[in-house]
């Protein structure tokens, strides 16, 4: 059992109330750790610690910025398999997917290090008589993202290496269900010199994001997750006069035509829909075919791929697919099966067949 605390002005502070979130094993079920969940007066330290270091992290120069991004890369790197392993025992991912994750994460490091270039402003002389015209980008302040459970690491390194690169300093809120990779992320940027406070990592559940909405010093907030959530955080936020983006759940769809190379249609739905156990916001959920005979054949050879899909704990690499986080969504899943089990013919639950009106 390990605990997981927050991680606010360079160290580690202990949530101030008795509140904690069991962290589990999801290929396992068993818990292996707590994590310690935020109150309101834990939100505000770091708000105010945040805050404290914004004069000094904006008044530092770009490219004395950008160096200890480029440390940071370097340490990312060199911690791939604890960030790795992270993933795969609190998420439940397989070992190629969690470091295809970090991957992804890591390109925006590299573009966040590009900043001096993208940071530019312009200037027009003479824009009239005797005016001249030109505009600057400057820091916002502080800023926050609340990061879904699905990318732990992916999608705050979407936001975190810009925002720092730009001036801002950062309050991360991720998942309670697996807290560890924002924590290692913290511990590589004060090891990379990050100044103490610039970046702040606060542990929690609606108490922590309703206070991180509310907030006065709060300049900006960034959102992944579900639909209805997505439309409370920006709701919520812009009635508090921030800037907020908010990225809701998506679905994606399939086409395959008459002509489509079967085998090459089959292994890229295999890998969209059950990669990550389709635990990704772009997991392919609709496969539509053209044509009686196009979608027989693709049924039965998705079928059969599917049964030899190799399923087990992410830590032995030679599996492909992993656990459902929770045991709770593990039922949900089971449940919408056994539903559309009910309501839907067998001939289609994978895929939906139609065939092509001449004219």
């Amino acid at each position: 059992m390990y605990k997981v605390d927050h991680y606010i002005g360079g160290k580690l502070i202990a949530a101030t109330g008795d509140k904690t979130a069991p962290i589990y094993n999801p290929a396992t079920g068993n818990q292996q750790g707590v994590v310690g969940m935020a109150s309101q007066a834990d939100v505000d330290m770091a708000v105010a610690c945040a805050n404290e270091a914004f004069a000094g992290w904006s008044d530092t120069s770009i490219m004395k910025r950008v160096n200890i991004l480029f440390k940071f890369r370097e340490l990312l790197e060199a911690n791939r398999d604890e960030l790795c392993e992270a993933l795969v025992k609190e998420h439940g991912k397989v070992w190629d997917d969690a470091m295809g994750e970090l991957t992804r994460g890591f390109e925006i490091v590299e573009n966040a290090c590009g900043i001096p270039e993208m940071l530019k402003g312009d200037f027009s002389e003479q824009v009239g008589t005797g005016v001249d015209c030109y505009n600057t980008r400057q820091a916002l302040g502080v800023v926050c993202a609340i990061t879904p459970f699905n990318f732990p690491a992916m999608v705050p390194l979407w936001t975190i290496p810009l925002a720092l690169a730009c001036g801002n300093t950062f309050i991360l809120k991720p998942s309670e269900r697996d807290p560890s990779c924002a924590n290692i992320l913290a511990r590589l940027f004060s090891e990379a010199g990050l100044p103490d406070g610039v970046f702040n990592v606060v542990h929690g559940d609606k108490v922590a994001v309703d206070r991180l909405l509310e907030h006065n010093d709060i300049e900006a907030i960034s959102f992944v997750g579900s639909t209805p959530v997505a439309e409370y955080i920006y709701h919520t936020g812009t009635s508090h006069n921030k800037r907020v983006q908010a990225l809701g759940g998506a679905k994606n769809h399939a086409i395959i035509m008459p002509d489509a190379d079967l085998d090459q249609a089959v292994d890229a739905m295999i890998g969209a829909a059950y990669g990550s156990a389709g635990e990704r916001c772009m997991a392919l959920s609709v496969a539509v075919a053209v044509g009686d005979e196009v979608g027989d054949a693709l049924v039965s050879a998705i079928a059969e791929r599917a049964k030899q899909i190799k399923v087990g704990d992410g830590m032995d690499k030679e599996n492909e697919m992993g656990p459902l986080i929770t045991e709770q969504h593990n039922a949900k899943v089971k449940g919408l099966i056994t539903e559309g089990e009910k309501k839907v013919p067998k001939s289609l639950l994978m895929v939906v067949t139609f065939k092509l009106r001449k004219g």
